[in-house]
């Protein structure tokens, strides 16, 4: 089983944006370390608790402190963007990590409506193909070209947590990541969708399924269970903490609880329906069974621990327990 890690890079009560940038280094160094597949980093805009909006830039950042895991975005949030600079900038990536960078798409805003509103264009499927024609070194735009970019190769990924992700996927032959870890709702309409409507193409001659899943593994069952209710909290704060008037990094615990306790637990509760919770034991075996029901390829784990030792407790332990698949 493959394993990969999406670092949400969380800047956490108290921390700045530089503590998490180098939280997100130890992260990938330990990853690499551990024997991890790859390490993607998620575009997010307007939210003061994530770090990672200009994802590129944090790509570019790790990659100067790692040698060998291939790095990418899960994903870039591509109505957000012109094609062109997008493959400016990851074959830019790719010149200088060359052979590890990934290219992981979405068109979800990413954002807040006010944020999208700020941001977006809306053709998603034709800006993919224009993207990856910059990227495999045949512009379907005359005369233009990307530099660096052309002709990269840099892999494309479709990210996704509807129907319509998996058949575009499926009709330009990509690879599928299904955002199960947040959206589980569509995992598996959305995948048999993707299985059955595959063609293969010049990256991908057969299916290739990846699914996130939360991971809260740590040395006993209740530091794990300890570390979900704080992520539970988090999120509560992050997703309704506007009712109180204060930024999530503002709001604390028990604000959090009161949030859960008044209806956020809902919400919270069931974005996180895939998680692995406990002992490296009690992760390996949620893990094997997860990916058997849907056939996954690869997993990607989401460590959403708030503090970094915790984080990289976790991630060491699931690469432990996986030990002979990693």
């Amino acid at each position: 089983m493959r394993l990969a890690i999406l670092d949400l890079a969380p800047i956490g009560r108290g921390q700045s944006a530089s503590d998490s940038f180098a939280a997100s280094v130890a992260l990938a160094r330990r990853a690499e370390e551990l024997g991890y597949e790859r390490v993607w980093y998620a575009e997010h805009h307007n939210m003061p608790s994530i770090a990672s909006s200009a994802t590129s830039v944090l790509i570019a950042h790790v990659g100067a402190h790692t040698s060998s895991i291939r790095l990418g975005s899960g994903g870039i949030m591509l109505p957000n963007h012109s094609p062109l600079v997008i493959a400016e900038q990851f074959g830019t990536l790719e010149a200088m990590y060359p052979g590890r960078i990934d290219l992981g798409l979405g068109r979800a805003p990413g954002s807040d409506q006010n944020t999208q509103y700020a941001l977006r264009r809306d053709t998603f499927p034709q800006d993919v193909v224009e993207l990856q024609g910059y990227l495999t070194g045949s512009s379907r735009v005359p005369g233009v070209s990307a530099v660096p970019g052309n002709g990269a190769g840099v892999p494309l990924y479709m990210l996704g947590s509807s129907l319509f992700g998996a058949k575009l996927a499926a009709a330009l032959g990509l690879p599928y990541a299904f955002a199960s870890h947040f959206a589980p709702g569509a995992l598996h309409a959305a995948v048999e969708a993707y299985r059955a409507e595959f063609k293969p193409s010049a990256q991908l001659d057969r299916p290739y399924v990846m699914a996130g899943v939360n991971v809260f593994a740590a040395d006993t069952a209740d530091e794990a269970h300890e570390q979900l209710q704080a992520a539970r909290r988090t999120r509560a704060a992050s997703l309704f903490g506007r009712r109180t008037g204060q930024s999530p990094s503002e709001i604390s615990d028990a604000q959090a609880e009161e949030l859960l306790a008044s209806g956020a637990a809902v919400h919270v509760d069931e974005m996180l329906t895939y998680s692995a919770i406990g002992t490296a034991t009690d992760v390996r075996k949620y893990l094997e069974e997860f990916a058997t029901r849907i056939a996954a390829d690869e997993l990607v784990t989401v460590h959403q621990v708030p503090r970094i030792e915790a984080r990289l407790r976790s991630v060491t332990l699931l690469a432990e327990a996986m030990r002979d698949d990693v």
